[in-house]
């Protein structure tokens, strides 16, 4: 498994983060500027996306319940409000400055919808919380042009402040997106890691009423992965809530990774609730340990996770039309202390493409001893 230099610093994150699926039951081989309007990512300048358009957020069909620890935040009063009721008054530079300054940051940019293409990276600051929100009201769409990663979370960078001796497993910041698309984000040969669209290390995670399509990370590699989300060490293991969201949703608004086409994580649970995956792919080859001769991954065309103990809960979710060359279409899930469970309510995966290892249902790789509790859910 590869580890940033930052991971390592954390006293016991050999610990939380010892998970990867090369076990001895692991899974068979296989073969700052303007509020800019285009991008040069996998959508074109002048794709739906850049206006607003695109698939809706999340799972129409969805129907269950949403817990009070995942609904959407109150930003009733704003710390900071990028725009001053203008498009042009909605910059990169606004947005790298407000998400720097934490807090809860929404948007005025007027009343029609807008992509802002960031120049750079925006990166959390773990000691501007404890909470953060970023709200785009249903009308912002944040762009990676199809160069950079578009959001970061750290807490063990010591670029990003640290702000206890426990870096790996601290309860802040807790971060929360709403109401936001993500697009052509790219972390291709930046670290290594994953997440094209958003990378999320430490403390907590919850993205609600969002939208993720052609957001891309480095398509090869047995351990890289989620273009859209990739997550490590959430707090006290505590799951990363997705609530009503959309990762593609439609031919070509899908997202691409060496694994796990949306979202992918180690060692982290994941609530996923009235969502939708579509159109995600697993580019690479060779599975995880790498077969000989090969890069790796290409497992996880949805959904890609790994670590212990941990659960994926499904409830009022659809997986469909995602694609993988190693394992898991729809789902990765590989518990290595055959701890970990998944739970799927209410939910539908359907017509996911390629891959092996299917133990128990198709489209879903693990651990033949690995518990699955399936109700009201179609898995075909």
């Amino acid at each position: 498994m590869r580890r940033t230099l930052d991971l390592m610093v954390c006293l016991s994150v050999a610990v939380v983060l010892g998970a990867c699926a090369d076990d001895e039951g692991g899974e068979a081989t296989g073969a700052g500027g303007s509020g800019a309007t285009s991008g040069s990512g996998g959508a074109t300048p002048g794709s739906p996306a850049h206006e607003g358009g695109g698939p809706a957020a999340g799972n129409p069909d969805g129907a269950c319940a949403v817990p009070a620890a995942a609904q959407a935040a109150d930003t009733s009063s704003p710390t900071t409000v990028i725009g001053d009721g203008t498009p042009e008054s909605c910059t990169s530079a606004a947005v790298v400055a407000a998400v720097a300054g934490g807090g809860i940051i929404t948007f005025d940019c007027g009343p029609d919808p807008i992509t802002i293409t960031l120049e750079e990276t925006a990166k959390i600051f773990n000691d501007t919380g404890p909470e953060i929100v970023i709200d785009g009201g249903g009308r912002v769409t944040l762009s990676g042009g199809g160069q950079r990663r578009i959001l970061y979370m750290n807490t063990c960078d010591e670029a990003q402040v640290w702000t206890t001796p426990s870096c790996d497993n601290q309860d802040h910041p807790r971060l929360t997106v709403q109401n936001l698309t993500f697009i052509e984000g790219d972390s291709t040969d930046e670290d290594d890691e994953g997440g094209g669209a958003i990378f999320a290390q430490g403390g907590r995670l919850k993205v609600v009423n969002a939208r993720f399509f052609n957001n891309a990370c480095d398509p090869t590699g047995p351990d890289v992965g989620g273009a859209g989300i990739r997550a490590f060490m959430q707090y006290n293991g505590l799951p990363l809530h997705v609530v009503n969201s959309t990762f593609g949703g439609a031919e070509g608004y899908g997202n691409a990774c060496a694994n796990g086409g949306g979202i992918s994580s180690i060692g982290v649970s994941w609530t996923v609730i009235n969502s939708l995956f579509s159109h995600n792919r697993a580019l690479g080859n060779g599975g995880n340990p790498a077969e000989a001769g090969t890069p790796g991954g290409g497992s996880g065309g949805a959904i890609y996770n790994d670590g212990n103990t941990m659960t994926l809960t499904l409830c009022g979710t659809r997986i469909e039309r995602n694609e993988v060359n190693a394992h898991g279409s729809a789902i990765f899930f590989v518990s290595n202390d055959h701890s970990g469970n998944i739970v799927i309510d209410r939910s539908v995966i359907t017509g996911n493409l390629g891959g092996s290892w299917y133990p128990t249902y198709p489209q879903i790789s693990n651990h033949d001893d690995t518990s699955i509790t399936v109700t009201d859910s179609t898995i075909e």
